[in-house]
């Protein structure tokens, strides 16, 4: 398993840059950063600043969308920001959140999902493609043939078979084992009917983490199943509570929630954070002690999950890295060593 850290666009820049260098050298392999320019500054000038204070670590957008950007734009601002970094850049892209509904505007279809993965890695390899109204075919002629991973993030049925037969790998928002493995054999299955080879396929939990005591965590936390909620309303409204492919603990919870807040989105001081209690807030987050945090991983990582991507914002942020760079990481590196000993 590889370990990921995510940022809102609010970090001031000097920390920023020493909690990348910090979770390098902690050992992680993936900082993201949430991609809602309203909300936040712009994601990829923190992103370019950061990968010059690492040498290794990759970078990304948690997410991005097909609408926030013209597609020759995004496609040009990604194969920069990889060949700057060395090939440090992946992309993770969803249907269009906080970014586009803070605008009073709507999330991108699936199909156009599909249709702007295919362009924008096809450009960035330094391929032709061709798109919208555009008369012309474009290409770059400055693209060096990088295969830009597109990690999608998904929820619903339809997007996961979208992230299974167009994406290197699936996000998903929720740290619940059970959860996890429902969805993810999902996305695999489409991408294996669409003939596609699915063993080195991705699988993200990005979700929150807190070490130490775990009164404080749930209060530090508590906001992100209202967020999670969001889109699992968003599920509820198009296929109702009875399907056999969504399961009854994603839709459940949310019976009693009110509303959401897109000015105070993924913050605690959320308005409507009442219908969320403790059980969903461990269930969703990662809390508890070392030990704790170590079972409940590998719990994940049973369930097919390859990456798990702290969402850095509850507060003890260096502390939290320092946690899992001396404890939690040489843990999951001590049984990958033993596994290839064993082979």
């Amino acid at each position: 398993m590889e370990f990921g850290i995510c940022f809102k666009g609010f970090v001031e820049p000097e920390r920023a840059k020493a909690l990348v260098r910090q979770a390098e050298n902690a050992g992680f392999t993936y900082c993201w950063f949430y991609d809602s320019h309203i909300l936040w500054r712009e994601s990829y000038v923190a992103m370019a600043m950061c990968m010059e204070h690492t040498t290794k670590m990759k970078f990304g957008p948690c997410v991005t969308n097909p609408n926030t950007r013209d597609w020759s734009n995004a496609a040009s601002l990604f194969g920069s920001l990889a060949k700057q970094s060395g090939n440090r850049f992946e992309l993770g892209l969803g249907r269009g959140d906080s970014a586009v509904r803070v605008m009073g505007k709507k999330p991108a279809p699936l199909a156009r999902l599909e249709e702007f993965t295919h362009v924008v890695k096809a450009l960035v390899r330094g391929d032709e493609a061709q798109y919208g109204d555009a008369p012309n075919p474009i290409q770059f002629p400055w693209a060096t043939g990088y295969e830009l991973p597109v990690w999608v993030a998904a929820y619903g049925p339809k997007a996961l078979s979208s992230a299974g037969r167009v994406g290197d790998g699936l996000i998903l928002q929720i740290a619940e084992p059970a959860i996890i493995k429902w969805l993810t054999d999902q996305a695999i299955a489409a991408g294996e009917a669409e003939g596609r080879d699915m063993s080195n396929f991705g699988v993200m939990a990005a979700a929150p983490a807190y070490t130490g005591d775990r009164a404080k965590g749930r209060e530090a936390t508590k906001w992100f199943p209202a967020m999670v909620g969001n889109h699992v309303a968003d599920i509820v409204e198009k296929y109702g509570t009875e399907r056999e492919d969504i399961p009854k603990a994603l839709t459940e919870y949310i019976k009693d929630r009110k509303g959401y807040d897109y000015s105070k989105h993924g913050q605690s001081d959320n308005p409507y954070l009442d219908f969320i209690t403790d059980d969903i807030v461990d269930s969703f987050s990662v809390l508890g002690e070392i030990d704790e945090h170590i079972s409940k991983l590998n719990a994940l990582k049973e369930a097919g999950v390859t990456q798990f991507n702290i969402y850095l914002d509850n507060g003890e942020e260096e502390k939290i890295i320092s946690d899992y760079g001396n404890h939690i990481i040489p843990a999951f590196q001590a049984q990958a060593d033993e596994a290839i000993a064993a082979e």
